[in-house]
């Protein structure tokens, strides 16, 4: 849209597959390593939601190696569309197992269930007549879940005790339904309606609103951040999508300084986490 090489979206997605790779085998030398702080880590009521990034992360790197080879794309998808499925089973279904604590209701419970958003968005590169029912199904999993979680967290973070501050720029999360919502909704109905509309710009607001507290400088760094550059992209995507479709001036306009916001945004998590990796924090016990 804005005439820039196709190499640099094959430059990042390569960097991405590169970093989605360092970091598994980072993650799997903790899991031998300190195993118990794992499984602890995935059975916490806050931080086992994270997990539901890795599963994004597959479904993500599927639409982009399948310009490349269709059956390991493809592959990729089914594998992280499984994935997707179950941990936002485990996920929810042990909501009902007992009471739970109302302030573990924060922004980051919502990545399981909005990963399922993801499996419509990334489907196109599955030609099989059973996809449709399968995106329909993934479609109300993460839709009605994510309206009925939303107000949970809301109410928790206005009537309750805030969040710590490492978990600060979680907050973003929040703007994740929104934006992939609107992304699988157009790509189901292939167009922009009222309905796309109200989720993109309602997205847009929360970014404004939740921004300044999520990405304050003080704020130290942690896992927490990892999170953030999903939505985020997940809203640049949203907005280069809508300028496309509806060939708006100022939507263009939008989209452009919401992508260099991203960019920079994400270059940043990017340094951060480096320097993360660099310390051994990532793999301390």
């Amino acid at each position: 849209m804005f005439g820039t090489s196709s190499l640099i979206s094959e430059l990042i997605g390569f960097l991405g597959i590169l970093i989605f790779v360092l970091l598994c085998i980072m993650y799997t030398i903790k899991l031998v390593k300190y195993p118990k702080v794992v499984l602890s880590e995935f059975s916490n009521p806050i931080a086992g939601n994270f997990f539901g990034a890795v599963t994004v992360a597959i479904l993500l790197l599927s639409a982009f190696i399948s310009s490349y080879s269709q059956i390991l794309g493809q592959s990729l998808w089914i594998i992280g569309t499984c994935l997707t499925l179950l941990l936002s089973y485990f996920l929810v279904s042990r909501l009902f197992k007992a009471k739970q604590d109302l302030l573990h209701a924060v922004p980051a419970m919502l990545i399981p269930v909005v990963a399922t958003l993801n499996v419509p968005v990334t489907s196109v590169i599955m030609p099989f007549a059973w996809v449709h029912e399968l995106n329909m199904f993934c479609f109300a999993i993460g839709g009605i879940s994510a309206l009925i979680f939303i107000t949970i967290i809301i109410a928790r973070l206005i009537h309750h005790e805030p969040m710590a501050a490492a978990m600060a720029p979680s907050l973003l999360i929040l703007i994740a339904p929104f934006e992939v919502g609107f992304l699988a909704y157009v790509d189901t109905t292939h167009s922009v309606d009222l309905v796309a509309s109200i989720l993109f710009y309602f997205g847009l607001f929360l970014l404004m609103v939740l921004f300044p507290k999520a990405s304050h400088k003080s704020i130290p760094f942690g896992t927490a951040w990892w999170a953030l550059s999903f939505p985020m992209a997940a809203l640049s995507s949203a907005s280069l999508k809508y300028a496309l479709l509806v060939s708006s001036g100022p939507l263009k306009v939008l989209s452009a300084l919401i992508l260099i916001l991203v960019t920079f945004f994400i270059a940043v998590i990017l340094i951060r986490t480096i320097r993360y990796l660099i310390s051994g924090k990532l793999l301390r016990g």
